[in-house]
């Protein structure tokens, strides 16, 4: 089932997805990076919010 881009969060709010330009953009911004040290911090530890906050905050 494809994302309704019409909703203001992502569909799954525990699960980052950094092929869809907005939620590079609300993700980049919730945790105060870039989208490439976003990005980065995805391929690092998965797409998982809470494990990717750690990682971003650890740097």
């Amino acid at each position: 089932m494809a994302d309704d881009k019409s909703k203001t969060r992502p569909q799954d709010a525990q699960r980052i997805n950094v092929n869809e330009a907005y939620e590079l953009r609300d993700w980049s911004q919730k945790f105060g990076c870039t989208p490439e040290q976003l990005k980065a911090a995805v391929a690092k530890v998965g797409v998982m919010a809470a494990d990717v906050e750690r990682e971003l905050k650890g740097r």
